[in-house]
């Protein structure tokens, strides 16, 4: 019996240790930052082109955006997309995301960011304003 619970401590201390590692890596800081640069209007689509902030410590990978765009209280437009961004810390880089029915009024651009920091991957809610009628500054 007491070699049964040596063992079970031997194995829980460890797990527990990775656990609470896990957890205190998952924690982020702060979130990216996003701002509206400007749209520029294509025959397709809109093109809206966004700046993301890397307010953390270290580099990170982006990855992934799901968003969606609203005006009024109804969605305007929605979709995913891949990313293959590295921004190093503190830096910024500028992501073109498509917008399928541009709007007169302004627009609240939200989602989630997906993105790789020290090899864990976190999820980020994002959001910023669109002014209607902005082009790229």
């Amino acid at each position: 019996m007491r070699r049964l619970a040596q063992v079970v401590r031997s194995i829980a201390r460890p797990l527990g240790l990775a656990l609470w590692f896990a957890a205190a890596g998952c924690h982020a800081g702060q979130s990216p930052q996003l701002q509206v640069l400007g749209v520029h209007e294509e025959p397709r689509h809109d093109v809206v082109f966004v700046q993301v902030t890397n307010p953390a410590s270290r580099a990170m990978r982006l990855t992934r955006l799901e968003y969606r765009f609203a005006a009024a209280g109804h969605t305007v437009s929605t979709g995913e997309m891949a990313l293959a961004r590295d921004v190093p810390a503190g830096a910024a880089v500028v992501v073109e995301i498509p917008l399928d029915s541009p709007s007169e009024q302004t627009m609240t651009l939200s989602g989630r960011l997906t993105a790789e920091l020290d090899q864990i991957v976190q999820i980020f809610s994002v959001s910023a304003q669109v002014a209607p009628n902005s082009s790229p500054r």
